[in-house]
């Protein structure tokens, strides 16, 4: 193991005594929710994963390192600093080399999580191809990641500002299984359903693991995404989030808003539109994608 990845000693013994770990990514920390909502979220997702059976792993960089397995402290860094950078694999080195404390994205967590030896993680929505991209070429690097490293990836879809038409087909291209979890519908994110067909599911978590076995000991190398819709309780309908989408790119475009900026103007504009429903809607989906991911890792540990 490099001196540049560190394994929290929880997740070391863990991996040594075949106990199931599940990964968790660290935007969500330190750029997906206000505070203090973040911290309590982190120390709910971990909370979900150590009550179904398994032990949390969340990612980040912290001292010139990144560590797979953050404590408790270290979380709290994160959560508070008004410094972290938002680490994908293209900045990672970067990040690391400077010694910036950084919150690592889907693409940089998978990569961190294969080189610990970690099969399962957990998030919200993954990254995917962005509407106009065909005049963009805006596409995240997620994408990338799942069709090259081995991680299992529980979710609810992509996030719903992304065109999932298109994302599903650029999963395609790279290998990449899509595989419903109790369902045959790609989720939205903040939605049950995107109109989207899957051609793959299942039912349990012993079904997915034994998914996850064939991909690996046939040498395959992409990753899987598993689709886990969100809790139809807090979900938002579908039609009302499109509309409102529509109106906060128009607004970003009106304001100048581009590139990385885009992403959590946009967010914003559905929280506050929503009045505050789909910041609910999505600590309800990823709570719930911890549960089903936990249940995953449990049963390849079985």
């Amino acid at each position: 193991m490099s001196r540049l990845v560190m394994i929290g000693e929880e997740v070391a013994a863990a991996l040594a005594a075949g106990t199931p770990v599940v990964g968790l990514e660290s935007t969500v920390i330190s750029h997906g929710l206000p505070r203090p909502r973040n911290r309590e979220l982190a120390a709910g997702m971990e909370g979900v994963v150590r009550s179904n059976g398994a032990v949390p792993a969340t990612v980040g960089v912290l001292d010139c390192a990144v560590v797979v397995g953050l404590t408790t402290a270290q979380i709290d860094r994160l959560a508070a600093g008004d410094d972290v950078v938002k680490v994908s694999r293209r900045n990672l080195a970067a990040a690391v080399a400077a010694g910036r404390p950084g919150a690592t994205t889907v693409a940089a967590t998978m990569w961190a999580l294969a080189v610990a030896g970690i099969e399962v993680m957990a998030t919200g929505g993954i990254g995917g191809v962005h509407r106009g991209a065909e005049e963009t070429f805006d596409i995240s690097a997620d994408i990338a990641e799942l069709a090259r490293t081995p991680v299992t990836v529980v979710c609810s879809g992509a996030k719903i500002i992304l065109d999932l038409p298109r994302t599903l087909e650029a999963l395609e291209t790279g290998g990449v299984p899509v595989v419903g979890y109790r369902t045959d519908r790609f989720p939205a994110f903040y939605s049950v359903d995107s109109g989207l067909t899957l051609d793959q599911s299942v039912q349990t978590a012993e079904e997915a693991a034994g998914l996850v076995r064939a991909q690996r000991d046939l040498g395959l190398d992409a990753g899987i995404v598993i689709a886990n819709p969100p809790p139809a309780a807090a979900a938002l309908s579908r039609d009302e989030v499109e509309v409102l989408i529509d109106e906060a790119r128009s607004a970003a475009a009106t304001a100048g808003v581009r590139g990385t900026a885009v992403t959590p103007f946009l967010l914003d504009h559905l929280a506050r539109a929503t009045g505050g429903r789909s910041v609910e809607a999505n600590v309800a989906l990823l709570l719930d994608n911890a549960r089903v991911a936990a249940s995953i890792a449990a049963a390849l540990a079985g």
